[in-house]
């Protein structure tokens, strides 16, 4: 659970971002997306190269 203390003088608004930034950073979101389905390390392997392969194109493209 994450607890937000509030300041003197600080509104909900600042503290919501607060809480918003401090749940984003602990990557709960992320885990149960990847967990909602499995996929065998072989695919997600896979995935990770034709990544790279696109982040690398993308590179050289700019370059030149």
């Amino acid at each position: 659970m994450l607890i937000i203390d509030i300041k003197d003088n600080e509104g909900i608004d600042r503290a919501l971002k607060r809480y918003k930034r401090k749940f984003i950073n602990t990557g709960v979101m992320k885990e149960l997306r990847k967990r909602r389905e499995f996929s065998k390390p072989s695919v997600n392997r896979r995935n990770e190269v034709l990544n790279a392969r696109y982040r690398n194109k993308i590179k050289t493209e700019e370059e030149a």
